[in-house]
């Protein structure tokens, strides 16, 4: 798998649709603060992808044998696999507000 290459596309599509979903927040009366978390949006989606293509039947345990201990240096900002939930769950919350 290359992941450098799938981050490259993801982080392409997560760019246009943060800067779509900027635009949406200005024209709706909604306040939502986007905070920066330690991985962007698109590192987190390319690591969840490179799980679907992994074949691994866990997320928890592809994400603790392969992402923690072999993709490391790919991912500069890594974080604990419990950070990386909660950093899920926020995210998706966000996408919601495009599912209208």
């Amino acid at each position: 798998m290359d992941t450098i290459a799938i981050f490259c596309a993801i982080d392409d599509f997560c760019k246009g649709f943060e800067s779509c979903g900027e635009q949406h927040l200005l024209e709706s009366s909604l306040k939502l603060r986007w905070r920066r978390g330690e991985l962007c949006l698109g590192e987190i989606m390319t690591i969840v992808v490179g799980f679907h293509l992994s074949g691994y039947r866990t997320f928890k345990y592809y994400y603790l044998n392969q992402v923690l201990r072999h993709e490391r240096p790919s991912f500069p900002g890594l974080v604990s696999y419990n950070r990386f939930v909660e950093l899920l769950q926020g995210n998706a919350g966000a996408l919601e507000l495009f599912s209208d």
